[in-house]
């Protein structure tokens, strides 16, 4: 079979649960003729290893697109709409279109290019879900640190936004930053009481 018929993209996000930043969203075209060895959950992987991955990936991939959905929409749609929302426009980015999505998770967004398959624990079984998330994630981790230099005093670069407390910490400290999810309950809590 021509590869360029049969093109599946795998999708994953990274960053659903931090307190800040943007949910991150990758898709995936994979190279049959061009396999990545040690793709896996970015999550089992160390940052080295993510690192190391992520051109790999950018290099081989018949196509791939990632997409931030900012902390202001997260709180104005909600996490999961978000998500999902994010998962339509990586796949309508990508720059070939796809005969089939497969999506990490439980859930399939509406209204996609493609047929679409949700694959729970997908980033660890399909190589192009794995990929997906490597990117996300990288991706994600990079904005971050970025965000670290324009709201210092935060620790975005060490806990990427997600409720360590180091990061609760300096949000009792400082209040929340225009990065950080209103919606979030330690972030909703931290706003009411310094309405009272």
């Amino acid at each position: 079979m021509n590869i360029t018929e049969h093109r599946i993209a795998g999708v994953d996000e990274a960053g659903r649960g931090p307190l800040a930043g943007p949910v991150s969203v990758a898709a995936v075209i994979l190279d049959p003729q061009r396999p990545i060895a040690g793709l896996d959950d970015s999550k089992k992987l160390s940052r080295q290893r993510r690192e190391a991955l992520y051109p790999q990936i950018i290099a081989s991939a018949l196509a791939w697109h990632i997409v931030f959905v900012a902390a202001a929409e997260i709180d104005r749609v909600n996490i999961l709409n978000a998500t999902l929302d994010g998962m339509r426009a990586a796949l309508l980015g990508l720059q070939h279109r796809p005969t089939l999505a497969l999506i990490d998770g439980n859930r399939l967004p509406g209204d996609l290019p493609c047929p679409a398959r949700a694959i729970v624990g997908g980033d660890g079984s399909e190589a192009a879900i794995g990929a997906a998330s490597i990117l996300a994630k990288v991706a994600r981790d990079r904005h971050m640190d970025t965000l670290d230099a324009h709201y210092p005093g935060y620790g975005f670069c060490r806990h990427h936004g997600y409720p360590t407390p180091d990061h609760l910490d300096a949000l009792r400290r400082l209040g929340p930053c225009p990065e950080h999810r209103r919606s979030f309950a330690p972030v909703r809590a931290l706003l009411a009481t310094r309405c009272e």
